[in-house]
């Protein structure tokens, strides 16, 4: 049938009951909620639009207009929609027409149209809610299309020439400024600007309220400071118009929290306007760093630690568990006691969720002599940068951090539970690009060149194992090791990983203090292994160092004038040598500095 324009029309009054959807309509897929809004529309202006339909063997199928019959289908508790008008088809090629051609040639509103009928509707006194029924749309949809029809009517018509997307138009409702709005429109106009640079460009200054100072200051803070705010409705968030005001508030709000861990014991506490605070900040600002003392839980303690942990692992803690498991980790963490904060003090800031942020137990260069003296920071034996030639040479060093190594990995065989969780947290990941075991093929060297002269290490740490015989049958060479048993599995575990420790600088502190490393412990400076490898003008400032003499010194000139292998002789003596020290007088405190010298820069 292709001659469709003298079909007749035959409107008739049928009963709801008698209707039914058609196998002919096309549409099969609705949505249930858009269904609801409908009905309502329906209920408040009636229907518009009449069905289709054409009559078959069970009653009336409706081919056009499916989703207003179901509409109706929610309002048959009311008289007024229990009998329909429907547009009746004469015959089945008529009615496959209509249902095609309904859905095919049907076209949306323009948003612009939309945007300013939205606009005229509110004029004539339409709520929001009115607007919303009559359109089948959400009150939020209708809230944003009332922004936009209070647009300036130049962007509307951009909008409507498609010189602007919709929501290039979106973004201009953040403006109340029409003529700072028109003068944007003529630059961004047909030239596909992004959203960000046209709302950049209407408010260069504006910061957003999930920027991390309006999140520490709060908005409501920052009203009642004078300042003023805008609303981005298409973005759901508010525009901080006054980022001047919210700095002032965000640096003085910042500084109060700095001055209330000063009120808790620290010496210092410093603002820091960084969302973060890394090492080499810390670095950068020549600050040592001591830690917490260590906390211990109870046996009952650490079994509820291990229980919740699991549970936080498998994301099914709760949020009372949540809170026993930071209470727990916080005795775990340890504190500072009164004494360190009296030498330390805090950087204070805030990263980019909002949240204040503390780097604790920092300790500056003034205050370092001060801490040492009374026992909370350990001298630092690292050269300083003093722009001279370090008397320690390159090989020197390799020696001395072997040496510093051995000694870790000696005192650390005393913590076999320590050496399995460092190994846990290296293959679990969480170190990150942080090495804590040498875990390839390379062994982790802790023998300098000289061997072990002046130095000795716990056996664990020298013995070999036998590799098996080559063509050997590894299942029987693994049985026959395996059944040795548990205690020398944990012995051998033990032996290897405290062989293969090697860490950063600040694991390293973390695990020195646990095991209470003492190079010393294991290592006695000679003219072997150091005294003979340094130069005589090092000897003779370290002679006079240890022995609190000035140059001019009978003793100290008469060490001067020793040639260099007589001087390395004489400072092995001195830290060797009961007789030497005696005779030249040592004091207490003389012999407490050479027993616990170290060339700079070992640990």
């Amino acid at each position: 049938m292709n001659d469709q324009s003298n079909i007749p029309v035959t409107l008739e009054e049928i009963p709801f009951a008698d209707l039914h959807i058609s196998d002919l309509n096309p549409r099969k897929v609705v949505n249930d909620t858009s269904i609801a809004t409908l009905a309502e529309n329906i209920r408040a202006y009636g229907l518009i639009q009449n069905l289709a339909g054409f009559r078959d063997e069970t009653g009336v199928g409706v081919v056009v207009g499916g989703r207003r019959y179901r509409a109706l289908a929610l309002l048959q508790d009311n008289e007024r929609f229990q009998i329909v008008t429907v547009k009746m088809a004469p015959d089945q090629a008529t009615a496959e027409y209509w249902a095609t051609s309904e859905n095919a040639q049907r076209e949306a509103l323009h948003p612009a149209d939309e945007i300013q009928d939205f606009g005229a509707m509110e004029k004539r006194g339409a709520t929001v809610a009115d607007i919303a029924t009559a359109y089948g749309a959400t009150e939020a949809h209708v809230y944003r299309r009332l922004a936009l029809a209070a647009l300036p009517c130049p962007v509307i018509d951009a909008l409507r020439s498609g010189d602007i997307s919709l929501s290039n138009a979106a973004a201009f409702t953040i403006s109340d400024d029409e003529k700072l709005a028109l003068e944007v429109l003529e630059n961004v106009r047909g030239h596909g600007e992004s959203d960000h640079r046209i709302k950049k460009m209407l408010k260069p200054d504006a910061v957003k309220n999930s920027d991390r100072r309006a999140v520490y200051v709060g908005v409501e803070a920052y009203i009642e400071a004078g300042g003023r705010t805008s609303s981005d409705l298409f973005a759901d968030e508010v525009l901080i118009d006054d980022p001047a005001i919210l700095d002032e508030l965000f640096g003085k709000k910042l500084a109060d929290a700095s001055g209330a861990l000063i009120a808790e014991g620290w010496k210092w506490a410093e603002p820091i306007n960084d969302s973060y605070i890394g090492w080499y900040q810390i670095d950068e600002m020549k600050l040592a760093r001591i830690y917490a003392e260590n906390g211990d839980l109870t046996e009952e303690q650490g079994q509820e630690y291990d229980a919740l942990a699991e549970l936080a692992e498998g994301d099914v803690l709760d949020e009372e568990g949540q809170a026993k498991l930071t209470a727990l980790q916080l005795i775990l963490d340890g504190t500072f006691t009164d004494e360190q904060k009296a030498h330390a003090g805090v950087l204070v800031y805030v990263d980019r969720s909002g949240k204040v942020q503390c780097e604790t137990g920092l300790i500056r260069g003034t205050d370092k002599n001060a801490a040492i003296d009374a026992g909370v920071l350990t001298k630092s034996n690292h050269a300083g940068s003093t722009g001279t030639k370090s008397p320690i040479s390159n090989k020197l060093r390799i020696d001395l951090d072997r040496i510093a190594t051995g000694a870790r990995q000696h005192a650390v065989l005393r913590d076999p539970d320590l050496l399995l969780a460092l190994l846990a947290f290296q293959l679990s990941g969480k170190s990150g690009y942080t090495s804590v075991f040498g875990l390839h093929k390379d062994e982790v060297a802790n023998t300098p060149t000289t061997e072990m002269a002046g130095y000795k290490l716990d056996e664990r740490l020298t013995k070999t194992t036998q590799p098996a015989k080559f063509g050997s049958d590894m299942g029987r060479v693994f049985r026959a090791y395996k059944a040795k048993g548990p205690a020398f599995v944990m012995e051998e575990i033990t032996r290897h990983l405290a062989k293969l420790l090697t860490v950063d600088e600040d694991l390293g502190a973390v695990i020195d203090k646990a095991v209470e490393t003492d190079i010393r412990e294991n290592f006695t400076p000679t003219a072997a292994n150091f005294f003979g490898r340094v130069g005589g003008p090092y000897l003779v400032n370290l002679w006079c160092e240890l022995l609190d003499l000035t140059e001019d010194h009978p003793t100290a000139t008469t060490f001067a004038k020793l040639t260099k292998s007589e001087k390395a002789e004489k400072m092995e003596a001195l830290f060797r040598d009961p007789e030497l020290r005696k005779a030249h007088s040592i004091t207490e405190a003389q012999a407490k500095r050479i027993d616990t010298w170290l060339p700079e820069g070992m640990a």
